[in-house]
């Protein structure tokens, strides 16, 4: 019998593999819930916390409370109905139970359980179950209290059931304590409070009138007075108070937020809308039925269709523009504006279970017509309100106009043309850009150390002089006179600015940004940052963004030499080496001071260096930061520093 006979005949029923059950989803977690590090630890919070929210969109809920426990399990509790108890008529246990030990099994289907929903594929709680070291539930329904605990997403014992005391028989609700899976969760399973309030903080706006309560009963966040640390999050005002808030650090054009919220075929449209004065682009957040579809959809879609539409229509009636003038474009419309756009289907069509994108094609309509309709009455009531917003995107329409010409004088000199590169750039010899990287780093001495230190082969360097322009402040016709912006977008393959982004045009799937350890070294950083996240959003949220992390010190006895990279690392070096007569502290102070080797094996070398990848969680926030701190408002930028200075230890600050 040949080999290739042996194969085949070894491979029966014997061989297909079953998995029972919640079994799948321990096997390939990833295939649930992203991956199983941080993103994915919080994403089994984000589960549970949509249940509830589904309760308030279902009108039966109004608070929720969720705690960090000090045992690094989190609970998540509403005042809802009560996930059912009663028994199921196919699986023969009780509701409870099929809910958090059957994959898609939940009230989302069909339209008995949930006019509308975010939690679509009805696999939310159960995949908690199943990555959980145990999970307890208890239920406050029909004057009972039911409890259940699961552990690995395996029952432990049947549904028990108890009277409510009678002061709380009235009471509905569920709650949910869980402890991730460290046999899951390797990397760990601390949650972060930052990423979770930022999400709640998001729900609270989009669901106005839901209080979401939010407390950390761990030992490290504990206040001085040993309570636990608490934020309430409550906004009737819902998403207006939501763009209110993206924008109090800006100038507003008009003083009152735009607001539409209509129903058309059972799909409900909410939006809220404000130009700003102080803006160069736009922030449009989509949300449908609570997901933040940060690929866009139907929705966006149709919201810059109608407005479009709408303002060049108003353009022409104001006598703002004349029969034989081009029409504004959508971008130049959109100029300075800010938008939160939030959609509920009954029927919401996704793109994959990350729910990035929606797919609904009748929502382009439903959006466009509705939105179209309280944009064009409001506009008709505030004359005054529409010719500052056309005036706005007249300005930028012709500032597009003098950076499209700026772009064809650059071009004719070859600046921008792929087939000229940087002379200061030392590229690399590898032409495939997934396994090429290029860093930035600033001045000719940096410069020399690392191009002598680099691999040739996938490394490349491009030295940059001095600081670059901050483009938050700046109009698209002086960035492209800008030598060192010209050098940063012909060396990466970046494309115009505004221009949808095409990764196959870029040459480096790693932009690693490489500065001195000191305040000019973090100027410069935040400059770059802003310029990529201004200039080409997209590059940051692909992940292709990076930070290299040199050493601050060289610690020596005799022939042993350590480096480290922050206080905590040099402090303990120091005790493992003993008295002072025992070693001596190099600080490096400048790339520029590291001979090529120090700097290849410290920061380049991929097998040693540590890189901090530059991501966006949250990009209300991030937009919000880089407006305070690079914008032209001094004010806001005071208070942020003086607010986190008290979070640092500036003593060993580099001046």
């Amino acid at each position: 019998m040949s080999q290739d006979s042996k194969v085949q005949a070894a491979y029966g029923a014997a061989q297909i593999q079953v998995l029972e059950g919640l079994e799948p989803v321990r096997k390939r977690p990833g295939m649930y819930i992203g991956s199983t590090g941080p993103r994915g630890l919080h994403h089994l919070v984000y589960e549970v916390v949509d249940n509830s929210v589904d309760e308030a969109l279902a009108g039966h809920c109004n608070e929720i409370i969720v705690v960090l426990g000090a045992d690094g399990s989190a609970s998540i509790s509403d005042n809802g109905r009560g996930i059912p108890t009663d028994v199921h008529p196919r699986t023969g246990k009780s509701a409870l139970e099929t809910v958090l030990t059957v994959l898609h099994a939940g009230g989302k289907f069909g339209s008995g359980g949930y006019k509308v929903s975010g939690g679509l594929h009805g696999v939310g709680v159960s995949v908690v179950n199943a990555l959980s070291e145990w999970v307890e539930v208890s239920v406050r329904r029909q004057g009972k209290i039911h409890e259940q605990r699961f552990e690995r997403g395996a029952p432990i014992g049947n549904l028990e059931s108890k009277e409510q005391p009678p002061k709380e028989e009235k009471q509905t609700g569920t709650s949910i304590r869980f402890k991730p899976d460290t046999e899951i969760f390797t990397g760990g399973i601390d949650f972060d409070y930052t990423t979770l309030s930022s999400r709640l903080r998001e729900l609270a706006y989009l669901n106005g009138g839901v209080r979401i309560i939010f407390r950390d009963e761990r030992a490290k966040s504990l206040t001085e007075e040993g309570n636990p640390y608490e934020e309430v999050y409550f906004y009737e005002g819902g998403i207006k108070e939501y763009v209110a808030y993206m924008t109090k650090e800006k100038d507003s054009l008009h003083p009152e937020i735009i607001y539409v919220n209509s129903e058309k075929d059972n799909v409900q449209v909410e939006a809220a809308l404000q130009w700003c004065v102080d803006a160069y682009s736009d922030s449009i957040l989509g949300f449908a039925n609570n997901i933040r579809t940060v690929d866009g959809g139907t929705h966006i879609e149709g919201l810059k269709t109608v407005l479009t539409r709408t303002l060049n229509s108003f353009a022409k009636k104001r006598g703002k523009r004349k029969d034989g003038d081009s029409n504004l474009a959508g971008e130049n419309i959109r100029e300075g504006l800010t938008v939160v756009l939030s959609v509920k289907v009954p029927e919401p069509e996704f793109e994959g279970q990350t729910k990035t994108k929606l797919g609904n094609t009748e929502v382009r309509g439903i959006v466009d017509s509705l939105v179209g309709e309280a944009l064009s009455q409001y506009l008709e009531f505030n004359p005054a309100v529409i010719d500052l917003i056309l005036e706005k995107a007249i300005q930028a329409f012709q500032a597009a106009e003098a950076a499209r010409r700026a772009r064809e004088l650059v071009r004719r000199k070859s600046v921008l043309e792929s087939s000229t590169l940087p002379g200061k750039l030392a590229d690399c010899s590898s032409r495939d850009p997934s396994e090429s990287e290029i860093y930035i780093v600033e001045g000719d001495s940096a410069g020399g150390s690392a191009k002598q230190g680099r691999d040739r082969k996938f490394q490349a360097i491009l030295p940059l002089r001095g600081k670059i322009l901050n483009i938050e402040k700046t109009d698209d016709s002086k960035i492209y006179k800008n030598t060192e912006i010209q050098a940063l977008i012909t060396a990466l393959g970046l494309g115009i600015k505004g221009e949808e982004f095409d990764s196959s045009n870029l040459r480096y799937h790693r932009v690693v940004i490489m500065t001195d350890a000191d305040v000019d070294g973090a100027h410069i950083r935040t400059l770059l940052l802003t310029f990529f996240y201004r200039y080409q959003k997209a590059l940051v949220e692909g992940g292709y963004i990076y930070i290299a992390c040199p050493p601050l010190y060289k610690v020596e006895r005799g022939k042993k030499h350590t480096y480290c990279y922050n206080e905590n690392d040099l402090q303990k070096t120091i005790s493992e080496f003993g008295e002072k007569a025992n070693y001596t502290i190099q600080r490096f102070k400048g790339l520029g001071e590291m001979m090529p080797k120090q700097l290849w094996e410290t920061t380049m070398d991929p097998t040693t260096r540590t890189m901090k990848r530059v991501e966006i969680e949250d990009a209300l926030e991030a937009d919000r930061i880089f407006t305070i701190l690079m914008g032209d408002k001094v004010a806001p930028r005071r208070e942020f520093i003086e607010t986190h200075s008290i979070e640092l230890d500036m003593s060993s600050l580099d001046i």
